[in-house]
């Protein structure tokens, strides 16, 4: 991309890689240079949490914020009830209001950590499409809003070609979601002035749809923008890890869990890594990046304190780091280090120690666990275990604990 930006956004956009496309380069730097432009981006509530694949279009809003304009949250009441098929190979399980309601109450908390919230030019406001969605007239949304949507060009965006080329069925539901959310544009440009809508690439024929239909109806000029739908270096989805997702509430991944999944960030990702999701100027991302043998490690560790900061807070940050430095340099085997993570139901008020070790894959049954205490060859935090008979409570997980078997063989044990 040769295009020079004169606005701020677009210039930080640019140049620390958050974005994919834009449907009007000129149009929208001008719009930026202007004055305050307010932007969106929508987060439907199928889960309880967003995952760190949620991340990189929070910090699009914070830097948005950061450069002087005003971001609007617009959380998917409405159209969670359809689903996004968008390059998804099936169609998503339908959810009840009251799951909605409760997903949305889950997903709020975490924004307040990245911009604020409040009255100003620049504030960020926290809308719900539901409030417009859920009242609509059938038949009066078919006649005004459904005229101006060609089925033939719907077809062939490429979230949809690509579910019907591989001959998967497409239910008319989901075929709605795009005019639903082309909808939620104009009326958050009728309602708010919006000018701009932002999401991962995935959503740009959605984007497009958006600003046609408000150029038709309004006869206003909004703007799209999109960023990269990120896989690691390995060509993994971002958000998940080997445990499953990594959720952005604390209560359903700690932040212990959390600065691990960043502390453990492939070596050719850190410097794109630092310029998405932590504030550290550019530069200082290049040369942490390009760091190489045992010294990538301590960037990666800036890269998890930078990252858990943002969302957690500093304490939690130097917490982990502490934790992680005294589980893996007492002993423990690096990044290899197996994990045990228990959900509070599964602790419930304890767990005896027998079973954590058989759990943890260290003795194969309790017998051989109990007989690797009296022999003096198991340890709880680097501490010779002697009572086979020690009940851990959830109190004592508040931070990981570390097992050991011997010297060689270790594991760390966490509350989800």
């Amino acid at each position: 991309m040769t295009y020079h930006a004169k606005s701020e956004f677009l210039s930080v956009m640019m140049e620390r890689g958050f974005l994919a496309d834009c449907t009007d380069y000129q149009g929208l730097d001008e719009a930026l240079s202007k004055g305050v432009v307010p932007a969106y981006i929508g987060f439907d509530a199928t889960a309880s949490s967003l995952h760190v694949g949620s991340l990189i279009q929070i910090m699009m809003l914070r830097w948005l914020q950061k450069t002087g304009h005003k971001p609007i949250v617009l959380m998917g009441g409405g159209t969670t009830k359809v689903g996004d098929p968008s390059f998804r190979a099936d169609e998503r399980p339908l959810l009840t209001s009251e799951q909605i309601e409760q997903n949305i109450e889950g997903i709020k908390s975490v924004f307040s950590h990245y911009v604020s919230f409040g009255d100003g030019p620049t504030d960020a406001m926290m809308k719900n499409n539901a409030e417009w969605l859920d009242g609509l007239n059938y038949l009066d949304f078919l006649r005004d809003v459904g005229r101006h949507f060609s089925v033939n060009r719907m077809l062939a965006f490429e979230s949809v070609k690509s579910r019907l080329d591989r001959e998967q069925s497409l239910s008319f539901l989901e075929f709605n979601y795009m005019i639903l959310q082309a909808y939620d544009f104009m009326e958050l440009h009728r309602r708010y002035g919006c000018l701009l809508q932002m999401g991962g690439s995935d959503q740009w024929g959605n984007i497009v749809n958006g600003i046609d239909l408000t150029r038709r109806i309004l006869d206003g000029q909004i703007f799209g923008l999109t960023s990269p739908l990120l896989t690691t270096s390995d060509g993994k989805k971002m958000g998940k890890s080997q445990d499953g997702a990594v959720w952005l509430n604390g209560d359903l991944l700690s932040p212990y869990q959390f600065w691990q999944f960043w502390r453990n960030t492939t070596d050719a990702d850190v410097g794109r890594f630092l310029k998405l999701y932590t504030e550290l100027p550019v530069d200082e991302c290049d040369r942490l990046g390009a760091l190489e043998g045992a010294e990538i490690n301590e960037a990666k560790i800036t890269l998890a304190n930078e990252v858990t900061t943002l969302l957690h807070g500093r304490d939690a940050a130097i917490a982990a780091e502490a934790t992680s430095r005294e589980v893996f340099e007492k002993g423990g085997t690096g990044d290899d280090l197996p994990t045990l993570a228990l959900s509070a139901d599964e602790l419930g008020e304890g767990i005896s120690i027998v079973q954590l070790i058989v759990r943890s894959g260290l003795a194969g049954s309790g017998k051989e666990a109990k007989r690797l205490i009296s022999e003096n060859g198991a340890k709880l935090n680097d501490e010779a275990l002697t009572d086979a008979g020690l009940f851990i409570t959830p109190d004592q997980l508040a931070q990981p604990i570390k097992l050991s078997a011997g010297k060689k063989r270790h594991a760390l044990v966490t509350l989800t």
